[in-house]
């Protein structure tokens, strides 16, 4: 086995194990209210600010007064089609002014009316409401969005803080609002069993009936009708949203495309994510790679097929199976779980800084400790774990053919400390709970079958293979530790009651500048797997466990 050690850059400070976030800042530099706030720097009209002002640039937390002032500021003058004066009131007039200008143009939108709600902090809540008329066709349009105030960096004056949601929540940089002829006609989604999906009965399902009429609507027999919608940009594309239907003014005819979703099992999940903030869930079935239900407990993403996200150590299943394959693990076996290993500059430890005495790895991967997996590091070659997810399971290659758009995991080459903390679910890895559901998949059918929404024989398109089958041994003793820790380990506890041929994994992923973990859980019972991951909650077990075990009990 080949054995690749790499010296990296001791720092000073301990750094942390977790993977980094990626801030995307909307917006730039600030253009002056001038018109509504007595001049100011880089306003419209080319004055500056002067030294003086600068001395006595407001600082410090807005006032109740600033907020709702600039607020009323901006909404006045959006209301009264006053583009260039709601455009100052924020603080990048430039990308402001574009989007207003294009939101009047193309928006058709008539009798403006933009009221206030109740200021909470910084932000203002506000109703939108006026009239779509498009080529004789009128309907009354009615929705609610925010803004948040904020100090411009030079003089401290308060302005709305500018982003593309606040003229609709749906919208980002680059999409445009649009009222016309749809591009593509609406499409009936049907169940497994012929039942139709809407959004009034499975709330979270928004994304995904979008990009079912993204994809199929051309080609499911249907005629498009004249419709306010956002049209998604270069950006929004990139990250595989979908156009998205904002008030249909004549309905076109709609052509059916029926899903493997199970509407039973979506019903039990839509409920399971209701009630817990920032919840996703993915149910699929092992033996064909259904998928039978979706849910996400922010209706406006699908963070369940497009999240990316640290997995933290769900992680460990595949991990497992390479060390396991390579020789450097097995179930009965001795393995060390100190309670810290240093590798590659990094000093890592376990949570609560646990250590297990003369254990097995049995006993390692029950309890979910990081050092018995971070001591085999030196032992592997920099691509080792990336090869595996993408060999064995299917992960990794951005070449998975659901029926709508999906994120298929993200297992970088990295060395050092980082690939360390790649094989605990931390460092480049980025999976979503369709992924993991899928992991949990691959050991219960032993091979990996994509997963998909829609059966590809309705559009002869080729489902993504992977390239290689673990062994019979390492499947058996993979299916043996999750056996165990859902009877036994950090599982447990969730899945009490779930009967049958079952095995389990948790997870807890640590972002930085969150001060709880993301918590994970994968797990699968007879012909169902599952995953699910609750954001900035807690531990796995304690949170995603009971959504994935509820939802494998109602599979029977």
């Amino acid at each position: 086995m080949g054995k690749r050690r790499r010296v990296a850059e001791r720092r000073k400070t301990r750094p942390a194990v977790i993977g980094g976030v990626i801030a995307v800042v909307v917006g730039g530099a600030g253009i002056g209210a001038y018109a509504l706030f007595g001049g100011g720097a880089a306003a419209e009209d080319g004055t500056s600010i002067t030294a003086a002002e600068r001395e006595k640039a407001r600082t410090g937390p807005l006032s109740a007064k600033e907020v709702t002032t600039a607020a009323q500021a901006f909404l006045t003058a959006w209301q009264q089609g006053e583009v260039t004066g709601a455009a100052a009131a924020t603080d990048d007039a430039a990308a402001a002014k574009a989007l207003l200008a294009a939101y009047a143009k193309d928006a058709h939108i008539e009798g403006l009316s933009l009221t206030p709600g109740t200021r909470t902090g910084d932000t203002v809540p506000f109703t939108v409401k006026g009239t779509v008329s498009y080529q004789g066709v009128s309907k009354p349009l009615s929705y609610r969005s925010s803004l948040t105030v904020v100090r411009r960096a030079a003089d401290g004056a308060p302005l709305v803080g500018w982003q593309p949601s606040v003229l609709h929540p749906d919208l980002r940089a680059g999409d445009r609002f649009v009222t016309g002829e749809a591009g593509t006609p609406p499409v009936t989604a049907l169940d497994r069993d012929g039942e139709e999906l809407t959004t009034e009965k499975y709330a979270s399902l928004g994304p995904v009936l979008d990009g079912l009429r993204e994809k199929y609507g051309k080609t499911a027999g249907g005629k498009a009708g004249v419709e306010l919608r956002v049209v998604r940009g270069k950006a929004s594309q990139k990250q595989k949203l979908s156009d998205k239907t904002v008030l249909e003014l004549s309905e076109g005819t709609p052509g059916e495309v029926k899903t493997t979703l199970s509407a039973t099992l979506q019903a039990a999940a839509e409920q399971q994510v209701a009630s817990r903030a920032r919840a996703s869930v993915v149910v699929l079935r092992p033996s064909t790679g259904e998928i039978l239900a979706v849910a996400n407990g922010n209706p406006n993403f699908n963070t369940a097929f497009q999240g990316s996200l640290a997995p933290g150590s769900t992680m460990k299943v595949i991990t497992s199976s390479l060390l396991i394959e390579k020789g450097l693990a097995s179930p009965e076996k001795a393995h060390p779980c100190p309670k810290y290993f240093s590798y590659g500059g990094w000093k890592f430890q376990n949570d609560d800084k646990f250590e297990i005495k003369g254990g097995t790895f049995t006993a390692s991967f029950a309890r979910s400790c990081n050092t018995a997996f971070i001591s085999q590091a030196p032992e592997l070659d920099d691509d080792d774990l990336t090869k595996q997810a993408q060999q064995v399971f299917g992960l990794s290659l951005n070449n998975w053919s659901v029926g709508v758009p999906t994120f298929d995991g993200a297992v970088p080459v990295q060395s050092a400390a980082p690939m360390a903390a790649s094989l605990i679910g931390q460092g480049g890895v980025r999976m979503n709970p369709l992924n993991m559901a899928s992991v949990s998949a691959t050991v219960k059918a032993g091979v990996f079958h994509q997963p998909y929404l829609v059966a590809p024989s309705v559009d002869d398109r080729t489902l993504a293979k992977a390239s290689r089958t673990m062994s019979a041994d390492t499947l058996a003793k993979l299916r043996e530790l999750m056996a165990y820790t859902a009877a036994y380990g950090t599982a447990a506890e969730a899945m009490a009651g779930v009967s049958g041929d079952v095995g389990a994994k948790t997870g807890s992923a640590e972002v930085d500048g969150q001060k709880k973990p993301n918590g994970w859980f994968t797990a699968f019972r007879g012909d169902l797997a599952a995953a699910g991951v609750v954001q900035a909650a807690g531990h796995g077990g304690e949170t995603a466990g009971p959504i994935v075990a509820a939802l494998l009990k109602q599979g029977g």
